[in-house]
Order: structure tokens, then C-alpha cells, then sequence
């Protein structure tokens, strides 16, 4: 039986998150289907999937702002399922940041703690702390509209710690800014979350912010959660083809699982680790920095055929395979020295290491 209990001031909250077995229905459509998940104090998790996948509703689950149909949401044990979000405590940070205009940085940071009618000393003295925390102590008595997309999502940020919550939740805060300056500032989210400690929830659809922020990244698809690990695994190991087809790159290729063995379309042996269960069909999955194109005589196992397509990107270059099977796969090569790629037309096997091969029988 899971604890049910009230949050009262004298709590210690150290920010654990536990759903469990939560589900959330609009009419017929199941938004989220039987979603549990533990997240420990301190930790960084991102919720990743398309959209549609039922990622941002379990975030506002957690946050208070929808209501599931069943299942708990409990913070260090404690049952808030049904509290109203300003009793949760949890600081929520959303995409379009919700700055107020009129007001400078240090209101708009100060508006928590007016809110809890704290006293005006202690509240210049936490919103300075944490303008100094996300490096905005300068643009206090600056305006939003005066400052950049960056600056202003700090002050949300700044807004959310200010009254010292447990955890952070935050959905799609970099979805609105361009490219440069979203890779700056997830550092920066990163960096900030290794200073102040607190467990942060992050929902994106973007792979790479939840690769390069997070300690584990929870996939979700359809309302549910296909796999949790750390980003290495999520992405060396993935749990199903779904899992491997979102998050980066991939090649699948159709095999045949034969006493240990797999085989690729036109009957050729693939390079993969022993398969220990029965005899069965299987899609032996290739990142494209994994697979590497030889000249037929040097590759013992491999798919045979030849290059259909080269496309130069400054840091690889990307050659795309036609096995004589007719499947399309695709390599990725580093361009590490002046030594010349193979060009289109060129006859070569499609080879790769055992280890980097997964196999999925789904």
C-alpha cells in the first residue's frame, strides 16, 4: 500500500518523485496509460517523445495542473495526487517563460515570495541570491522586453528557485529559441542544476537536449513509457524499435535468428553477438558511425552491394548503401583526414562490429 499523507510546513522535502500507475483519458483518447516512475533527490530526468507521446501531460500531472483519472503522484513519500498546485510547492517552468511586462527582473523573481506574504528583508535578500545564481544580478531593474530570449528564460528559472523547491519541472523551456543559443543554454541548465542540487523535470521532443542534460532519459510513445536509462544506454542499447528509430540515427536490417546466428536478407551472415533464444526473426540494429563500407575482398561478413549517394557536411560525410538485396542503409564518416571516402558506383560490403550491433525481436 502506497503512503497517503498531506504535505504540512515542518516536511523535509529532499525533491523524490514516485508515479504510479498513472493513467489520464481526454474522451476516448488515452493520453497516459499506466505511467510509474521513481526519480531519485537530486536527479536530472528528462521526459522525451513525439508529440502526442503523453509527455508534457504527466509533467502537469506532477505539477497539479491536470488531474489523473487513476494512479498517484507522491513526493518523498508523501500522496499529492490531489493537492492544487500551489500546496505542491514545485517549481514550474514553462515554454513561453510567463514574464510579467510590466514588471522588472527583480519583481518578477520577488512574485513567489509576495505571494507567501513573506517579509520584504528576507525577500530582497533570497531574489539578490538568485540573481547572482543565474548570473542576472546586473539586469535587475531591467524589463523582459529589454532583454534577450536567453536572459529572460533565467529569470524564469531564477522566478522558480527563489522559494526554494524541491524540484523544478520543467516543459520545452528552449522549444522557442534558435539553434545556437538552445545548445548554450541547456549547458547552462545543466551547469545550474550541478550548483543548486534540486531534481529537475525536463520534457522535450529534441534528442539532444535530453541526451547531452540529463542523468537517465524516460521514452515515452503513445502514453507510455518504452524505456529508462541513461542517455548512453538509450542510445548504445535501446529497449524496442520505436526507442531506436527516435532517438538518432539508425539502420534496421531484416534478419533471421538461426541457432545463434543472424542472417541478413539475401542469406549473408551479419555481424552480431550469439543469440541465445529459439530461432525466430529479428531487425539487427546499425548506427551509421558504426557501419563502414570495404572493398569486397577485405570483409568476411557484411551485406554486399555498392554506394548510391555521398553528401558532404563539413565534420563527416554521409554515403548512402543499396545492398544487392535492395535495402537502403546509410554510413556516417568522420572527416579525420585527407584520405578520400569511397565515391558513388563503388562495388563494397557494409560491415560493422559485433558489439555494436542490437538485436530487437519485437
Amino acid at each position: 500500500m502506497l503512503m497517503r499523507a498531506k504535505l504540512s510546513g515542518t516536511d523535509v522535502r529532499t525533491g523524490g518523485i514516485a508515479l504510479h500507475k498513472l493513467q489520464k483519458r481526454y474522451g476516448s483518447a488515452m493520453a497516459v496509460d499506466d505511467v510509474s516512475l521513481s526519480i531519485s533527490p537530486g536527479e536530472f530526468i528528462s521526459l522525451l517523445g513525439p508529440s502526442g507521446s503523453g509527455k508534457t501531460t504527466t509533467l502537469m500531472m506532477i505539477a497539479g495542473f491536470e488531474l489523473p483519472d487513476s494512479g498517484q503522484v507522491l513526493l518523498d513519500g508523501n500522496d499529492i495526487t490531489h493537492l492544487p498546485p500551489h500546496r505542491r510547492e514545485l517549481g514550474v517552468i514553462f515554454q513561453n517563460y510567463a514574464l510579467f511586462p510590466h514588471m522588472t527582473v527583480a519583481e518578477n523573481v520577488a512574485y513567489p515570495l509576495r505571494m507567501r506574504r513573506m517579509a520584504k528583508p528576507e525577500v530582497e535578500t533570497r531574489v539578490r541570491r538568485v540573481l547572482d545564481q543565474v548570473h542576472l544580478g546586473a539586469l535587475a531593474s531591467r524589463r523582459p522586453h529589454q532583454m534577450s530570449g536567453g536572459q529572460q528564460q533565467r529569470v524564469a528559472i531564477a522566478r522558480a528557485l527563489v522559494f526554494d523547491p524541491p524540484v523544478l519541472l520543467l516543459d520545452e523551456p528552449l522549444g522557442a529559441l534558435d539553434k545556437k543559443l538552445r545548445e548554450h543554454l541547456r549547458g547552462e541548465i545543466k551547469t545550474l542544476h550541478k550548483e543548486v542540487g534540486k531534481t529537475m523535470i525536463y520534457v522535450t521532443h529534441d534528442q539532444d537536449e535530453a541526451l547531452a542534460m540529463s542523468d537517465r532519459v524516460a521514452v515515452m510513445h503513445e502514453g507510455r513509457i518504452r524505456q529508462v536509462s541513461a542517455p548512453e544506454d538509450i542510445y548504445r542499447r535501446p529497449a524496442d524499435l520505436f526507442v531506436a528509430g527516435f532517438v538518432g540515427e539508425v539502420n534496421f536490417i531484416p534478419a533471421k535468428l538461426l541457432s545463434g546466428i543472424a542472417y541478413g536478407p539475401a542469406g549473408e551472415k551479419l555481424p552480431a553477438a550469439p543469440w541465445p533464444d529459439a530461432d525466430r526473426d529479428a531487425t539487427v540494429c546499425v548506427r551509421p558511425e558504426h557501419l563502414r563500407l570495404h572493398a569486397k575482398a577485405s570483409a568476411a561478413e557484411g551485406v554486399q552491394g555498392h554506394i548510391v549517394g555521398r553528401t558532404f557536411i563539413g565534420d563527416a560525410t554521409i554515403l548512402e548503401f543499396r545492398a544487392d538485396s535492395g535495402l537502403q542503409l546509410t554510413s556516417k564518416v568522420l572527416n579525420i583526414s585527407v584520405e578520400t571516402t569511397p565515391q558513388i558506383g563503388a562495388a563494397c560490403v557494409a560491415s560493422w562490429a559485433a558489439t555494436d550491433a542490437t538485436i530487437l525481436t519485437e
